[in-house]
C-alpha cells in the first residue's frame, strides 16, 4: 500500500503542476490548455484509484500510462515542440512535474511486476527459516 500511496502522490504533483500552468495562462493555448486541465483532472482520479481500487492491475497501468504520456509530451515539446509550444528544462514547475512523473513510472513499474509476481505464484522473496532443536 506504501507504494501506491508513493505512486499517487507522484501523479497528483504533476497534476497540481498542470493545473497550476493551466491557471498561469496555458489554458488560453490552442491543443495544450484542454491538456492541461485533462492532465489535472486525471491525474487526480488516477491518484484516487490508486488508493480506493487495491490489488488490481488497472489503475497501475492508468499510472503508468500517465506518467509515460504526460513526461513523453514535456520531452516532445523541449525538443521538437508540441503544437507551437517549445519548452526548456528549466524552472520550478518543470522539473517538479519531470520529477514527479519519473518516480511514478518508476514505482508503478515495482508495482506491476510486484502484483504480477504474487498472482503468478512466484515468491517475492524466498525465506529460509532455521528452527532450533530443544
Amino acid at each position: 500500500m506504501k507504494m501506491r500511496m508513493l505512486a499517487a502522490i507522484a501523479v497528483l504533483v504533476s497534476a497540481a503542476v498542470h493545473l497550476r500552468l493551466w491557471l498561469d495562462g496555458f489554458r488560453s493555448i490552442h491543443m495544450v490548455g484542454p491538456a492541461f486541465m485533462l492532465n489535472a483532472v486525471a491525474g487526480v482520479v488516477i491518484a484516487v484509484l490508486l488508493v480506493v481500487w487495491r490489488r488490481h492491475w488497472l489503475p497501475p497501468l492508468l499510472a503508468l500510462g500517465f506518467g509515460v504520456a504526460t513526461l513523453g509530451a514535456f520531452v516532445t515539446s523541449a525538443t521538437v515542440g508540441l503544437y507551437g509550444v517549445h519548452e526548456t528544462w528549466s524552472g520550478f514547475y518543470v522539473l517538479a512535474a519531470a520529477v514527479s512523473e519519473v518516480v511514478a513510472i518508476v514505482v508503478v513499474l515495482a508495482i506491476l511486476a510486484r502484483e504480477y509476481r504474487l498472482r503468478s505464484g512466484v515468491p517475492l522473496r524466498q525465506r529460509v527459516v532455521v528452527r532450533g532443536h530443544h
